[in-house]
């Protein structure tokens, strides 16, 4: 429910085209409604422009599904993020256009278009092949909040001529997400070469002393480049919205 619905259900209650037990119904499970397991947060979409994002890593199939389906009676798009298929079999009993994008990990609800301004570029990027599953979790994340979003993978520093030759396509963005494992040095590196914000995501991917990306994490966190933020190890649900709320500022 977003403040053009909102204003809707008034309008349509103050020209009496609604009466005020009808109103109210349509009112009645804001700010949430509480499942028990759940408290849905359907205040979400008019604090913040989209609605509550669902963690599915540690719930249940039947709790997702639900959660799901009580958020897409009443918005437009859903996201549910690190679900399995297993979820998504679920999911779709109950929401029959929900869809799954197997490498982001994420099911997705899209039934409302949000206008995209095609002149603000949202760049993802990854030092190698296989930090492209977190990188596509923040590009889909960008893309469903109503971005342009150009993907370019593979451009780790071990062969930096392979970065230097998208130039072109890393001046034409307004805003860069980083996605490196290993030492996590690709994002220092394009930090210094753009005047654009830059945020860095650290993944799990690499050796025994990367930690689990905390080398990563801390070499990012540790970047002289000006102007690179840093998001939690693996989070590219995090960087994807991060990034449309700045793509979207004027």
């Amino acid at each position: 429910m977003d403040s053009k619905t909102v204003a809707t259900i008034l309008t349509d209650f103050r020209a009496g085209r609604l009466s005020l037990d009808d109103a109210l119904e349509k009112f009645r499970d804001l700010p949430y409604e509480d499942l028990d397991y759940a408290k849905i947060d359907h205040h979400r979409m008019l604090r913040q422009g989209f609605p509550e994002v669902v963690f599915a890593q540690g719930k249940t199939t039947a709790q997702v599904a639900a959660i799901v389906e009580r958020l897409a009676r009443v918005n437009g798009n859903v996201i549910a993020s690190r679900a399995t298929p297993e979820m998504y079999e679920t999911v779709r009993t109950l929401v029959p256009d929900a869809e799954y994008h197997e490498l982001a990990r994420m099911i997705v609800v899209r039934r409302e278009e949000i206008a995209i301004d095609s002149e603000r570029v949202i760049l993802v990027m990854t030092a190698g092949t296989s930090d492209i599953p977190v990188a596509e979790e923040a590009a889909l994340t960008a893309e469903i909040m109503g971005n342009k979003v150009t993907r370019v993978f593979d451009v780790g520093v071990a062969g930096i001529h392979r970065l230097l030759a998208q130039r072109h396509t890393i001046d034409q963005a307004n805003v860069l997400i980083v996605v490196a494992g290993m030492e996590g040095a690709l994002a220092s590196v394009v930090g210094g070469m753009v005047a654009k914000p830059v945020i860095a995501v650290p993944t799990s991917v690499g050796y025994g002393a990367n930690f689990g990306g905390i080398a990563a994490l801390l070499a990012m966190l540790n970047s002289c480049a000006a102007g690179v933020a840093v998001v939690n190890i693996d989070n590219g649900f995090g960087a994807g919205r991060l990034a449309s709320i700045i793509n979207k500022m004027r």
